[in-house]
């Protein structure tokens, strides 16, 4: 189970269904979450099962188990009627399995209801946390998406539209039968044009919906402060958050307030939001003895501004106060080659490439990062694994491309006066 939930949550679906298989052997398994913008279904087993689930047949199972609740039953998944084992967490996170024949061997759904638990809490966890491998494959996930969502409908709102004015024509016979096909195809029009509205909802965040979530977070952590917030809204009008964007807002906003609070005296804060129509704006100052850990902040933010490619500003000033402000990119860069692999390395693992990319040997990653250099080797080797390289140098390559180098922070300006 620590390795189900400590790996990269890509592929959490898959290890979970592994290790579930001795316990209860199943064809098929897919984890439904909508705090997950980019990929709300994790999804493993037959591919020609989970490969033609839908998000309406989950939400419809979803609606007959209540929180915490477990139901074996058939049901219509992917595709066509199934027997099921379906389980939604406290957390609000369904799991659906469709098991194999019946097994002697197999345990209670309510032991794998205990297991899953577990899983959902460690999805939760890393969406609230917006963890660095959350915010990558998120990322990749809603933009491969929309992607794909804008092709098809361009491709099928040219073929609706020219079907439509053929049927239109005064120059064909059998009025019933062109008023019929007609409506037809304008149904299916409408319905394809709402396919990216359904997208925006399951992917996206109204910028004020995600300041008022901010506020709700942030009451707990300045209960006992007695801290005066002045709250700067967005403007109504702003452009929505991308999920993965507003998770990781909201996330490093509580990090920098907790920064702000461990300075001896804090009596007042003002955190502003604001939308450029490109970047999502963040400032949070106070008035204070401008003692904030400016490295410290960087170390707890760098991991995810590197992934959403955001800048960092901090300012203090000795006996007035500091000031704390992000810039936060809505869309992604433009695609380079392997980013879609390097969203699989973990932190350390990126660390490793880092020094690999300015031609360090085991032995000196080791005592930079102060491990062994056997654990070096093993680092080594998986990223090499994932990276689908060869060598080091091929791995070196991808690094340096990347602008992947040691000591690497976000773009930052940091000014102190005394």
């Amino acid at each position: 189970m620590r390795k189900v939930m400590s790996e990269p949550l890509t592929d959490i679906a898959s290890r979970f269904s592994r290790y579930l298989s001795r316990l209860y052997p199943h064809n098929a398994l897919v984890i439904f979450t909508r705090e997950c913008a980019g990929r709300p279904r994790k999804v493993a087993g037959a591919r020609d099962i989970v490969g033609r689930v839908t998000i309406d047949e989950l939400e419809a199972i979803k609606k007959t188990v209540e929180i915490g609740g477990i139901r074996e039953d058939t049901a219509r998944f992917g595709g066509t009627m199934r027997r099921i084992l379906a389980i939604r967490d406290q957390v609000d996170t369904l799991l659906v399995l469709v098991p194999k024949a019946a097994s002697a061997d197999a345990i209670d759904p309510a032991e794998v209801a205990a297991l899953f638990g577990i899983v959902a809490v460690s999805i939760r966890h890393q969406v609230v946390q917006a963890s660095p491998d959350y915010l990558a494959e998120s990322r990749a996930a809603s933009s491969e998406r929309a992607r794909t969502i804008a092709e098809l409908t361009e491709l099928h709102e040219a073929t609706l539209t020219s079907i439509l004015g053929t049927l239109r024509s005064h120059d064909l016979d059998d009025r019933r039968s062109r008023i019929t096909a007609s409506e037809t195809a304008l149904g299916a029009l409408i319905a394809l044009q709402s396919v990216g509205a359904a997208n925006r909802a399951l992917s996206e965040e109204a910028v004020t919906t995600a300041f008022a979530r901010l506020q709700g977070e942030l009451r707990p952590l300045l209960r006992h402060r007695h801290v005066d917030v002045d709250y700067v809204e967005p403007p109504a009008d702003g452009r929505p958050l991308p999920g993965e964007i507003a998770h990781a807002a909201r996330a490093m906003v509580r990090a920098i307030v907790l920064a702000f609070s461990a300075q001896t005296t804090l009596s007042r804060l003002r955190i502003a939001w604001d939308c450029d129509g490109d970047n999502v704006l963040i400032e949070i100052r106070d008035q204070g003895p401008g003692t904030i850990d400016r490295n410290g902040i960087s170390r707890q933010l760098y991991g995810r501004l590197h992934t959403l490619s955001g800048r960092l500003d901090i300012e203090t000033i000795a006996g007035w106060g500091s000031r704390v402000a992000l810039t936060i990119p809505l869309d992604p860069p433009a695609a380079r080659p392997n980013d879609h692999l390097l969203s699989t390395l973990n932190p350390r693992e990126l660390e490793v490439l880092a020094h690999l990319s300015v031609g360090k040997r085991n032995r000196a990653i080791a005592d930079e990062l102060g491990v062994s250099e056997s654990t070096i080797k093993f680092h080594v080797a998986s990223l090499l694994r994932k990276l689908d390289v060869a060598n080091r140098g091929e791995a070196s390559a991808i690094g340096i491309r990347a602008g992947i180098v040691p000591g690497q922070t976000p773009t930052e300006t940091t000014r102190s006066q005394r």
